[in-house]
């Protein structure tokens, strides 16, 4: 079995389980629960890649980001380029696949760290949660919306908490029963209980957002 098909850990599920009754209801209505499955919709991804992911998703669906990778992959030989490749590559590749000017600056910023040496695979996998999102943010449009899906998605990192994301925003609204869309303070509080797995806490509410049930 792939790592992104792996079931959801035992003791971080039990954790939850029994720190939050809400969250014992989205748990227990997903007894084979496989947190990382979606990754198995997108293509391979290293560092960069997510990046790339990352950015092109800034406040756009999960749909509509697709789309646009797989433009990317189209003109770059079928897959997403690497550093290097986005680098020595035509300025407006990024641009003509959908990508605004702003996204596309990101990117290619992000891609002359890769080749220089300040950012690499090995070198993001040993820093800290904090440290990577230091490192990411000091990239203009890179913010902490940014590291910290990298954080979840590139590094799998088990304590992450997206406190402001719009669509987790919703999901806690509607499983939570909140008459308004809970404010970030009300998401950091709430997600305090869910410490040392914010991050398997944040799947199982975007998997009930999304299979529209809780």
């Amino acid at each position: 079995m792939s790592v992104a098909a792996a079931l959801a850990d035992p003791a971080a599920v039990a954790y939850l389980r029994k720190a939050d009754p809400v969250m014992a209801k989205l748990i227990d209505a997903r007894p084979d629960f496989r947190p990382r499955s979606w990754l198995q919709e997108l293509p391979p991804l290293d560092a960069f890649g997510t990046l790339i992911f990352q950015v092109v998703g800034q406040q756009l669906s999960v749909s509509a980001t697709r789309t646009i990778l797989s433009r990317i992959e189209q003109r770059f030989g079928g897959r997403l380029p690497s550093p290097a490749e986005l680098v020595a590559g035509d300025p407006l590749a990024l641009r003509d696949s959908g990508l605004s000017a702003r996204k596309s600056a990101t990117l290619r910023a992000l891609a002359e760290r890769f080749v220089d040496g300040r950012l690499s695979d090995a070198a993001l996998s040993r820093m800290t949660d904090e440290e990577v999102e230091a490192v990411l943010t000091e990239v203009s449009g890179i913010g902490p919306w940014t590291a910290h899906g990298f954080l979840l998605v590139a590094l799998d990192r088990p304590d992450v908490f997206l406190s402001n994301d719009l669509a987790l925003r919703h999901a806690v609204q509607r499983a939570y029963g909140f008459d308004h869309l809970p404010t970030e303070a009300e998401m950091v509080q709430l997600a305090e209980g869910w410490r040392p797995y914010r991050s398997l806490a944040v799947s199982y509410l975007f998997a009930s957002a999304y299979e529209g049930q809780t």
